[in-house]
């Protein structure tokens, strides 16, 4: 890594950063570009909906991610049947008093992991507007705050279609990025497979991670991310990377500016991740596809003739000028 004069101090940061990645690769070979992206996305106050087949470590990851930090940690597993009481709580008639008292569902905690979000109905999903956007939870005229920190991780099997329902655009736009894990590559099978040989269970492999960050000290790191330096020419190169995907043929839907948000706020993380407290426009490209690929949707024509939302993203990105 080369040196950068910083005006923030990054060494605390940077520690956090390293120790997570250790604790997480006790577990997890390779997926290095996946651990980054839901660093990035910790560090900007993002959600993430994580896209896999079944069995590359989706839930894994994201478990592991959660016992690196003391922080509250709950599970939903999305099923056809679930409900929207299920996700956020419900008012419960209390006979003492005559009164009714709302208790809590289970998308109250800091790290909130819902395991294949697309089978629910849509009624549950929607559920999720509110608390992903605000923070909060409206019950029977009441509002509820969520403690802070508060992140979703969401995971989704891209093959199977039977029993799940698609998330609109609405909910999509929620998420600050949207993952996409592949198989291993090259010798990591090996690694996993060795692993799995070594130690007697998965149960005792979670054991030995520990958590590295609290928090009060994740609240800290943001509030560091939020310094990073932006020159004013990568406002305007992030807002034409944007612009550009509402005027592209090959796009039936263009990006929000939630999307523009988006990409300022990740690449400022991620320029933290690597040591610097100024954004450049590699940061920008190299995030690009992971914050606006669930945000267009590709014409009938484009998705007939077999392309692909990260194709045109690439070809879309390539052609705006990088500011020098």
């Amino acid at each position: 890594m080369e040196n950068f004069d910083t005006r923030l101090d990054l060494t605390s940061l940077t520690a956090s950063v390293d120790a997570i990645r250790a604790e997480v690769g006790k577990v997890i070979v390779g997926q290095q570009q996946t651990v980054d992206l839901l660093l990035t996305a910790l560090l900007a106050d993002g959600h993430v909906l994580i896209e896999g087949v079944p069995g590359v470590a989706k839930t894994l990851t994201a478990k592991l991610l959660a016992k690196t930090m003391s922080v509250g940690f709950s599970r939903i597993q999305f099923t056809p049947d679930l409900m929207p009481s299920d996700v956020l709580g419900t008012s419960v008639f209390q006979p003492k008093t005559g009164d009714f008292a709302f208790r809590q569902g289970p998308i109250f905690s800091n790290l909130v992991l819902i395991d294949e979000i697309n089978r629910a109905p849509a009624k549950t999903q929607a559920a999720l507007f509110e608390v992903m956007e605000e923070r909060q939870v409206t019950n029977d005229g009441t509002t509820y705050m969520l403690d802070d920190p508060f992140m979703v991780l969401a995971t989704q099997n891209p093959i199977e279609q039977e029993g799940t329902y698609r998330l609109p655009e609405a909910q999509l736009d929620r998420f600050l990025f949207k993952i996409v894990i592949g198989y291993p590559v090259g010798d990591e099978e090996i690694a996993i497979l060795r692993g799995h040989h070594q130690r007697r269970n998965l149960a005792d492999a979670l054991d030995a991670v520990t958590a590295v960050l609290t928090a009060d000290q994740l609240i800290a790191l943001r509030g560091q991310v939020h310094q990073v330096h932006v020159e004013e020419n990568l406002f305007t190169y992030i807002a034409q990377i944007v612009q550009a995907t509402r005027a592209n043929k090959s796009l039936y839907l263009g990006a929000s500016p939630r999307a523009s948000v988006a990409l300022l706020n990740s690449a400022k993380a991620l320029a933290t991740l690597r040591g610097r407290d100024f954004i450049t426009p590699e940061d920008v490209r190299e995030l690009a596809p992971s914050v606006l690929r669930h945000r267009i949707l590709l014409t009938p024509e484009r998705e007939m003739e077999g392309g692909t939302a990260d194709e045109v993203i690439a070809q879309l990105v390539q052609k705006v000028e990088v500011p020098r």
